[in-house]
């Protein structure tokens, strides 16, 4: 069972400070102006900052990497790999530096040099398509300048370590992320540094062990600033553990960052996907200590928008059931959100896994009872998975300034936490920034991060965190009917209202008739569908022409003692009961005073009319329930429970959502109307002297 084991959120939070090398990357990317537009820069600067890093880091072992492979072409990668220090090398005697002296041969040169990479490192190049750049480039005259200087950018990682990388490439994504498609929010440090305090907050004495092994998984790891962050945090309360990282991303240029940085950390590269979640788990078999991501919010995974192949992939894993990820079922087409949160659950350890993932409202509340996103909330709830939600700041990232939520995901609950959920009200917990970041305006800052963890460490209930028992959020819907009580009559307003409730509509409708008599082709349905309309139309108009005419005041409270009185009205246009029935429902009104109406057995029958739902919590009497909150204004309904599971199509009528911002809600006074008036008359007068003032 876990245990409570506060983490120091401070200590990695010394001021890095990347202005040099950035601003030095953008000169770079000054020098392409004309050639490529803003938005293509990243085309070149990736992969450039790719290359020119790992060339840093092979930099001490190039020289005896070369010697070797001068004396035996044919010398294993892998032998090769212990000779440079790194899972990658590279043969060519070239070198950014050295290919500006011969300024004739460059792109040729240059594709040279790169080919000289181990093949792992070509992969990584060949899947930016590169060699068109430098063509391009070439063509241009851009290439020698560009070359140049990336051959005097410092990205040794003795001197530019891994975080610092980080940060680098953080600034570069977030550029190009402004133009970020919709759904894909690239994740800031300092929210990622809050993912990874609250995971290791608690339940984690094991990664303490010496030589721990311990894997962490992001599904969606875009350039791995969630994998490298966790992986420095665990590495610095345990320096012997053994971390392995793992992530899979679909974005070529974020994946060919991550995969670079890995290597560089010493990573295994086969853990490092191209690949998209939805259509495959890479790591099928492997259980996950942690699991932290940020999956792309609104991305559909079926329908006409979802890309090539993922509705039948996310299909053909739902036939499996629960040996599949989404065994509690499928969320609407339009959002992927709840399929990462599943296939997060099935990645977790199943005894001490425990994830931290990022989602937009939706999953919270979307869906009806019955549909997808709500069974896979209740499953969630009552397998106990849900730890903790916690509510972020609005304007937190680059391209969005949208609401966001972490959902705290565990199977391994210390004992106080066992069948609850705390929600944490952390969105006032920011600082300002002095300027906007595209949509970011907001960080978390090192005291906010502080602040937050202890709110969910301390398990304490306050004015920002609530705990309730997981019950609190799964409901039953029921059906509330009042008594079946109508009054009959043949008025002139009652005609009307039947005709607009379509009684008469399976006999003839005349706006599908117009419909069908305007298509061009019409099918063999369709022919017969109009084919019976047009006969029927006579009928029709006898009905409306009968009732017409047999207009008058009389009320009947009762089908039976109405019933005569239709029929014989409409004696000489129809005889058919079960249209005759339609009609005189369509001519009723709800009426109190009429009588109550009972079936063959004496049974009440209710008015569907009056149909409402109510959502009861699962742990609450139905009974206390109509008492407190329908009884009162409605003292003769009745409450329906209509679960059928034994169908071959389920009536599920048991659902569960969490509303959160319900439970963190305040009133607020309304301004009095004397207040507002004067607000009124001040703002009146105002726009009037500047009228004035403008005229005179």
């Amino acid at each position: 069972m876990a245990e409570k084991q506060k983490m120091d959120a401070m200590w990695d939070d010394s001021p890095i400070d990347v202005s040099t090398e950035v601003n030095f990357i953008w000169s770079i990317a000054n020098k392409l102006r004309g050639t490529y537009q803003s938005d293509k820069y990243k085309d070149v600067i990736i992969p450039m900052v790719i290359i020119r890093r790992f060339e840093c880091a092979l930099a001490p072992t190039k020289q005896k990497v070369v010697d070797q492979f001068k004396a035996n072409p044919a010398y294993p990668a892998k032998a090769m790999y212990r000779v440079s220090g790194y899972q990658f090398y590279n043969t060519s005697e070239f070198d950014l530096a050295e290919l500006v002296n011969d300024a004739d041969h460059l792109a040729a040169n240059f594709k040279s040099y790169i080919q000289g990479f181990s093949v792992n490192i070509q992969d990584i190049i060949k899947s930016l398509d590169f060699d068109k750049q430098i063509d391009k480039m070439d063509k241009n005259n851009r290439l020698l300048s560009v070359v140049k200087a990336f051959s005097e950018l410092d990205l040794n990682p003795v001197t530019i370590d891994n975080v610092k990388m980080g940060y680098i490439f953080e600034d570069l994504i977030r550029r190009f992320s402004e133009n970020a498609e919709a759904g894909d929010h690239y994740t800031g440090r300092d929210i990622i540094k809050l993912m990874v305090n609250i995971l290791l907050a608690e339940g984690c004495d094991d990664i303490f062990d010496d030589g721990k092994v311990i894997t962490v998984l992001d599904q969606a790891c875009g350039t791995g600033g969630m994998l490298s962050t966790s992986y420095n945090f665990i590495k610095r309360y345990n320096p012997s553990a053994d971390v392995r990282l793992f992530g899979q991303e679909i974005n070529p240029e974020s994946y060919a960052i991550c995969l670079a940085e890995m290597m560089i950390k010493g990573q295994n590269a086969e853990n490092i996907c191209y690949q998209d979640t939805m259509k495959a788990d890479r790591f099928k078999g492997t259980k996950m200590r942690f699991v932290i991501e940020n999956p792309p919010f609104g991305t559909p995974w079926g329908g006409k928008d979802a890309a090539e192949g993922v509705e039948q992939a996310v299909n053909d894993e739902y036939t499996k059931g629960f040996d599949g990820r989404w065994g509690a079922g499928l969320p609407g087409s339009g959002d992927m959100q709840m399929l990462f949160l599943q296939s997060a659950i099935d990645k977790m350890d199943d005894n001490f896994g425990r994830a931290a993932i990022i989602e937009n409202g939706s999953p919270l509340f979307s869906g009806g009872t019955a549909s997808g996103e709500s069974q896979i909330r209740r499953w969630m709830l009552e397998n106990d998975l849900i730890e903790a939600i916690i509510a972020l700041p609005t304007d937190l990232f680059y391209n969005t300034g949208i609401a966001t939520y972490i959902w705290v995901l565990s199977k391994n609950k210390r004992r106080e936490r066992k069948g609850k959920i705390q929600l944490i009200d952390a969105s006032g917990f920011y600082n300002k920034l002095r300027k906007a970041l595209g949509n970011k305006k907001n960080e978390i800052s090192p005291e906010n991060r502080s602040e937050i963890t202890k709110l969910y460490a301390d398990f304490a209930e306050n004015e920002y965190c609530k705990i309730y028992k997981n019950e609190e959020f799964i409901y039953r819907e029921y059906t509330v009917m009042q008594p079946l009580q109508r009054s009959y009559a043949i008025t002139g307003e009652r005609i009307e209202a039947m005709l607009s409730k379509g009684a008469l509509s399976s006999l003839y409708d005349q706006a599908k008739v117009d419909e069908l008599e305007n298509m061009e082709e019409l099918s063999g349905k369709d022919l017969k569908k109009l084919e019976n309309y047009q006969n029927n139309q006579p009928v029709y108009e006898a009905i409306i022409s009968a009732l017409q005419a047999a207009v008058s005041e009389p009320v009947y409270n009762s089908p039976k003692a109405f019933m005569p009185v239709l029929t014989k009205a409409l004696a000489n246009a129809t005889a058919d009961k079960k249209l005759l029935d339609k009609i005189a429902d369509g001519l009723s009104v709800m009426d109190k005073d009429a009588e109550i109406q009972k079936d063959k057995k004496g049974n009440i029958l209710y008015d569907k009319e009056t149909k409402d739902t109510e959502l009861v919590k699962w742990e609450e009497s139905i009974d206390d329930y109509m008492t407190r909150e329908v009884l009162p204004h409605v003292p003769d309904a009745k409450a329906f429970f209509e679960e059928d599971l034994g169908k071959k199509k389920p009536v599920i009528k048991t659902g569960a959502e969490i509303p959160f911002t319900r439970y963190f809600y305040k009133y607020q006074q309304p301004t009095p109307s004397e207040e507002l008036e004067v607000k009124f008359m001040d703002l009146e007068l105002s726009v009037s002297e500047c009228v004035s003032k403008l005229f005179e």
